[in-house]
């Protein structure tokens, strides 16, 4: 492997109790109640132990300005068995670097995580280096099913002239990308609506899934999913109390939200969220948008977007 592996961390792990019951019932409770046959949560986290010790870590340091206490520091078999019990059929396993010379070395990670837990999606990424283009096209040939990019942690441009063939590998191939390009929780010198527009005004074929509903930036984010066919948003964090206090989401923005409901996808961070996983289901069944909305979410939009 051309990547290294990063400075190893610890981390104290809790483990799955009878407390989780009366959660697994409720989340359970919803997706029945809507006729589903379970949930597609599509930005979920699987990394490496170590770095997963490090994100934690950085949350725990408030480091998103801000108290983040994690709910779920589990270990890796325990994490999965939870989402399992929740009746998630499929998510993500979203890892991202902050560095170069490290997206390589966690897809290589997410392939065998992949392999050993069938029902997570076979995710990648990529930082802007000169080996990306490379490796994001044997990504794609080794099945990868969802890629996740973060412009704020990573720090970078996604202009960066690096990324082109990133960019154009992913839009020939339809696999979709997660990316965090919004400004919220906290700005980075790259994110907002900027930056990733120019990229698609080159790349309209791009299937992109912007993390957070693209906060706060909402509007400027509905723009384009309205103006670009393959542009979807999640709903990660959104329309919980916790984010609402960093950017609650427009009431006068429902109705758009409502029309684009096609393209909205079912998104939490678990597992490093500070509030249980139910939340963010009971956030989005508040907004009162109907049961076909919800339906659409947590199912249809992401079973038809990765092709399940």
């Amino acid at each position: 492997m051309r990547g290294q592996c990063p400075d190893s961390g610890h981390v104290r792990l809790g483990t799955v109790t009878g407390e989780n019951e009366a959660e697994i019932g409720e989340v359970n409770a919803f997706w029945q109640g809507l006729g589903l046959p379970g949930l597609v949560d599509v930005h979920v986290h699987f990394m490496p132990p170590n770095v997963q010790a490090k994100v934690w870590d950085y949350f725990d340091q408030a480091g998103e300005g801000r108290a983040w206490p994690i709910v779920y520091r589990l270990a890796e078999g325990d994490l999965v068995g939870l989402l399992r019990a929740f009746g998630l059929r499929r998510f993500g396993a979203l890892a991202y670097p902050h560095k170069p010379d490290m997206a390589e070395w966690l897809n290589t990670w997410s392939v065998e995580f992949a392999a050993r837990t069938p029902d997570a999606l076979q995710s990648a990424t990529f930082f802007p280096e000169p080996s990306a283009g490379r490796y994001v096209a044997e990504a794609i040939e080794a099945g990868a099913r969802l890629f996740k990019a973060h412009v704020q942690v990573g720090g970078y441009d996604p202009r960066d002239p690096l990324l082109e063939p990133v960019w154009g590998a992913l839009a020939e191939s339809g696999v979709p990308l997660i990316i965090h390009c919004g400004s919220g929780p906290m700005p980075g010198a790259f994110t907002g609506p900027g930056p990733i527009s120019e990229v698609l005004a080159r790349h309209p074929g791009l299937t992109l899934i912007v993390a957070h509903m693209g906060a706060p930036e909402f509007g400027e984010f509905l723009d384009l999913v309205s103006r670009y066919p393959r542009v979807h948003l999640d709903t990660t964090m959104v329309f919980t109390d916790f984010w609402d206090d960093i950017a609650l989401f427009p009431a006068e923005m429902m109705p758009a939200l409502a029309d684009l409901g096609d393209r909205i996808l079912l998104g939490s961070d678990f597992p490093s969220i500070p509030y249980p996983y139910v939340t963010q289901l009971r956030g989005l069944a508040k907004l009162d948008l109907g049961d076909e909305w919800l339906r659409a979410v947590c199912w249809e939009n992401p079973v038809r977007l990765l092709g399940l």
